[in-house]
């Protein structure tokens, strides 16, 4: 949910990831290692993803489709933003989906993990949505916004509000480290409501406009096509990632194609609608 990255450890970055949280290990961790990766002789391939949509997508359509060219497909699911890099990383992963990269980049560094992103995966994004107001033209001087108060979600707020023109950021900042002392001039004077990720949904009663992790919205039923505005920036869409040594592997290019194949692009505007979509395939989130 996740440079501020270099003043936080692994675990409190894993509090701020934006990704989709889970339950227990439903399995104990297959030994990818075991099999030999000798290109496409390797046929079994071992996911690790939190639980939710991430593995759903790869129950519903990636190991159908992967079992379709001979593949046996295990999945593994975390409760965690921490143990499935370490996994991949000891080779009892092939494949983890469940993070952005400034997180990856961020906790291969800090642990020095031979690591590194494949391809892009649907993403449930940071969205605005309507409180006590519920259009973006009623918007009025000195309106309320809660937002995410970690460092990273409040800097994405922040990155909303300014294309939304409701503030303006000083010229050449990190739009990854935004702060409150990064804001230039607050517009429509803006008052921001800064709360823990997870209150952001009931805050809407009390706020004119929220700024809500995607995750956090359809955990309380909200849905993502409900929001006025989201991020537009492709930063936070997750990423998979693998150990280096596979970057070129055949598996993985199986596995990217499904993920980029018209059938699993069909099935996420359906399944996952209001997603922000990889950067690759060249759309927006579904409207």
């Amino acid at each position: 949910m996740k440079p501020f990255f270099k003043t936080l450890s692994a675990a409190a970055l894993a509090l701020i990831l934006a990704a989709c949280g889970g339950q227990q290990d439903s399995a104990p961790a297959a030994s990818a290692s075991a099999a030999a990766d000798n290109g496409a002789a390797k046929k079994e391939i071992v996911f690790g993803t939190t639980v939710g949509d991430f593995g759903d997508m790869v129950k519903e359509q990636i190991q159908p489709e992967l079992e379709k060219k001979g593949y046996t497909v295990k999945l593994v699911e975390f409760t965690d933003y921490v143990r499935p890099n370490l996994a991949l990383a000891e080779g009892e992963l092939d494949i983890n989906i469940f993070q952005h990269k400034p997180y990856l980049d961020d906790f291969k560094k800090e642990h020095n993990l031979d690591i590194t992103e494949a391809f892009q995966v649907p993403t449930a994004p940071l969205g605005l949505y309507p409180g006590k107001l519920k259009s973006l033209e009623e918007v009025k001087d000195g309106s309320t916004v809660s937002a995410p108060n970690d460092p990273s979600n409040f800097a994405r707020a922040l990155v909303m509000l300014n294309e939304l023109g409701w503030i303006k950021l000083k010229d050449g900042i990190n739009p990854l480290t935004a702060s409150k002392a990064d804001i230039a001039e607050n517009l429509k004077n803006i008052k921001i409501v800064e709360l823990e990720a997870a209150q952001l949904p009931r805050s809407r009663a009390d706020v004119d406009f929220a700024v809500v992790n995607g995750n956090y919205a359809i955990s309380s039923g909200m849905k993502l096509t409900e929001a006025l505005f989201q991020e537009p920036s492709f930063a936070y869409v997750n990423w998979s990632a693998v150990k280096t040594a596979d970057k070129d592997s055949q598996w993985l290019k199986d596995v990217t194609e499904a993920y980029n194949s018209d059938a699993f692009k069909a099935y996420a505007h359906k399944r996952f609608e209001g997603y922000k979509y990889p950067a690759a395939w060249n759309e927006g989130a579904a409207k």
